[in-house]
């Protein structure tokens, strides 16, 4: 029952938590307050935020590794390639009992489907990028861009939040 909880979660997160619109100066604010979340709670990880492919913000915070670049970009194929967050591809995954590699042919080297990636949607148009991190839990990868994504654009927490696992 919590799996079938999560993923309503998940799909009504991607329903709210979407954009008007989206520039530069979006991603530097989104792309601050996870560096400041993620340090107020003495964690460190990698940030990375893109628009139709192209970097508008990437940081990797002090004890971060390359590893965590590599998973974020695992992450954001992911979310590219289905047009919904990491999370819930990989909640999909398990509900269905598939890997991506047998059932669509991809590479793990690739694509992951672990928490962490989550799509940047305008309202009336569809996904047009990603807002990935690596370097917590894959829960709290998510959880934490979902977060932000509520105080930014005026949504309720308490209402998109995941329950703890």
């Amino acid at each position: 029952m919590a799996m079938e909880e999560d993923m309503a979660r998940l799909a009504l997160q991607e329903t709210r938590l979407q954009f008007d619109s989206f520039n530069s100066a979006v991603a530097l604010d989104i792309g601050l307050r996870l560096k400041t979340l993620i340090e107020s709670r003495g964690k460190k990880a990698a940030i990375d935020i893109q628009l139709a492919g192209h970097a508008l913000f990437c940081h990797a915070m002090q004890g971060s590794t390359p590893a965590n670049m590599d998973w974020v970009r695992r992450k954001r194929n992911v979310v590219m390639r289905f047009h919904k967050s990491s999370y819930a591809v990989g909640f999909d995954m398990k509900k269905n009992n598939f890997v991506l590699a047998e059932r669509y042919g991809l590479d793990s080297k690739e694509f992951v489907a672990a928490g962490g990636a989550f799509p940047v949607r305008l309202r009336g148009s569809g996904v047009v990028g990603t807002i990935a991190i690596s370097g917590l839990p894959e829960r709290e990868d998510h959880s934490v861009i979902v977060e932000v994504l509520c105080d930014l654009l005026g949504q309720n927490l308490d209402e998109l939040a995941l329950g703890e696992a």
